[in-house]
């Protein structure tokens, strides 16, 4: 890796550039707030973090290899070793270095002078491993001067590199020897294999990455080779991020992209869906002990009269009594705890079910809305402005609904995690909950089937196809507008807790709470 200034590298710092193209600055950036303006400047001021590429990370390295080797008066080679020793913490390598250069060196393995001085030999210098002569020029050392011929070096240099990323630093073979040096001046001098090289600078390239703890992460998306650096001190409170990849994902838990929900609520949702717990409650919900091996069965058919696989007891599924001289159960007795339990149970998988099924199914919507986007971005919005005699970025607006729907179902499918979790005891909130939540529901399905069913006549020119498009247009963009509004009113108010049901009940108490005053009647 070269790291001089002619790489090309995008300074995501300055002002001059961005991290892309100008026609693709939207979706390198993350903007805190709904209304921004347009103007470069407005956009920066308000990013909470920044999407890295690969040559955005070997940019900062470089910067840092540079700031190193120059303060310290040292080669590339060794700013490398310090930095990769250090977790590329630069402030503490200049001031270990300062307080004790040569406990530095020890530590890390940098010696000062050569073990071994070979200047004054050009042939007849015997590899310390294979134990053939070579010329000066076959043979490769480190700072200890200890000599190795390249081919040697090579299978020792490969093999170090397929164990793993503990191939970024190389201690020279010799067993006594402390000497390290960076891999990178192996790799760049004996290694011409391509595919090895690349995954050497692989693992350098995320071994920044991974040492600046919580500053920059990778996009956990299979493949994904982004970064993403989330800005220090960002007055941001939401942690969704987006990929360039696409891919949205939650900054401070890992998770998918859950805003308003909070990670804690999602991980308890997300344990619950995967809890064997489940499993039990089902059990004891849809299936009866048989009265004498207590093995649980399943009635998988409509009579009664059971019969255990297991011991071949026959029992009536309802009252669990033999069937022989089994007359009729029809009469009440009242139920024992056990009838208690299994139907408390029923009622809780019940509930759950509930807010899981609809919390799938808005999932499984939303993925069905990306394939719909993608189908329309990549041939239908080419085919409807040829049919309707216009620009496609005239009909950005078809573009801008399926993001909405997106966004939406995203919001809407997290709410159902968050109604689960909201205490069954807070009535008023709960019932304030599920009002903000239908209304937004209803507006998102009146938005998705506009643009999924009403947007089909244009685009494949169906019988109906006739209806006025500019009529279309400011239903879909009426549509789109309602429904945004609807989920900016939902998420503010699980954001605030649903802080104004507390407060309206706090101003009832309190005017509850006054006593009453008499008026003095006039004479």
């Amino acid at each position: 890796m070269d790291y001089s200034d002619d790489d090309g590298m995008v300074d995501t710092d300055s002002g001059e550039e961005s991290l892309l193209s100008d026609n693709q600055v939207d979706s390198d950036y993350e903007f805190t707030d709904q209304d921004v303006d347009n103007a470069s400047t407005s956009k920066r001021s308000q990013i909470s973090y920044l999407v890295l590429k690969e040559e955005d990370v070997r940019k900062h390295q470089r910067t840092d290899i540079e700031q190193v080797s120059t303060v310290l008066s040292i080669s590339q080679v060794e700013a490398i070793v310090l930095l990769l020793h250090y977790q590329w913490n630069v402030s503490k390598v200049e001031d270990e270095w300062f307080t004790d250069e040569k406990k530095v060196r020890e530590l890390v393995g940098m010696l000062k002078e050569p073990v071994v001085d070979l200047n004054d030999r050009e042939v007849n210098i015997e590899c310390g491993i294979c134990f053939d002569s070579y010329t000066q020029k076959e043979v490769t050392t480190l700072s200890c001067g200890h000599p190795y011929c390249n081919v040697c070096w090579t299978g020792y240099i490969t093999t170090t590199i397929n164990d793993g990323p503990g191939c970024l630093t190389v201690k020279c073979p010799e067993p006594s020897c402390s000497a390290v040096t960076a891999c990178q001046y192996m790799v760049d001098k004996v290694i011409t294999d391509k595919e090895l090289k690349e995954k050497y600078y692989r693992y350098f390239v995320r071994s920044y990455v991974e040492a600046s703890g919580n500053k920059i992460k990778w996009c956990p998306s299979p493949g994904c080779e982004y970064a993403i650096d989330f800005a220090s001190g960002s007055r941001s409170e939401h942690y969704d991020v987006s990929c360039l990849c696409s891919y949205e994902f939650c900054w401070n838990c890992g998770e998918d992209a859950h805003r308003p929900v909070d990670c804690d609520t999602v991980s308890k949702w997300i344990s619950k869906n995967t809890d064997e717990s489940e499993n039990t409650n089902w059990i004891l919900a849809n299936t009866k002990p048989c009265p004498n091996c207590k093995r649980q069965i399943e009635k998988s058919m409509g009579c009664n009269h059971m019969g255990c696989s297991i011991c071949k007891h026959s029992f009536c599924w309802n009252c669990l009594g033999p069937m022989k001289g089994h007359r009729n159960c029809h009469k009440f007795k009242g139920g024992n705890e056990t009838d208690v339990k299994r139907k408390r149970a029923k009622r809780a998988i019940d509930r759950y079910m509930h807010y899981y099924e609809r919390w799938a199914s808005n999932q499984s919507s939303r993925l069905i809305a990306m394939a719909d986007l993608k189908k329309l971005q990549s041939v239908q919005l080419k085919w409807l402005s040829i049919r309707q005699g216009t620009t496609e970025s005239q009909l950005q607006f078809t573009v801008e609904a399926w993001r909405q729907i997106i966004e939406c179902r995203r919001v809407l499918k997290w709410t159902y995690a968050y109604g689960y979790y909201l205490p069954e005891e807070e009535q008023t909130k709960k019932e304030f909950f599920e009002y903000l939540q239908g209304e937004a529901e209803a507006g998102l399905e009146r938005l998705h089937h506009c643009a999924e069913e009403e947007l089909k006549h244009f685009v494949f020119e169906t019988q109906d196809s006739s209806k006025n498009f500019g009529d279309f247009r400011r239903k879909l963009t009426g549509l789109t507008e309602a429904t945004k509004t609807y989920f900016e009113n939902l998420v503010k108010a699980l954001e605030n807790g649903l802080a104004d049901v507390a407060l309206s009940e706090s101003s009832k108490s309190k005017t509850k709470s006054k006593p009453a005053t008499k008026r003095r009647k006039l004479k």
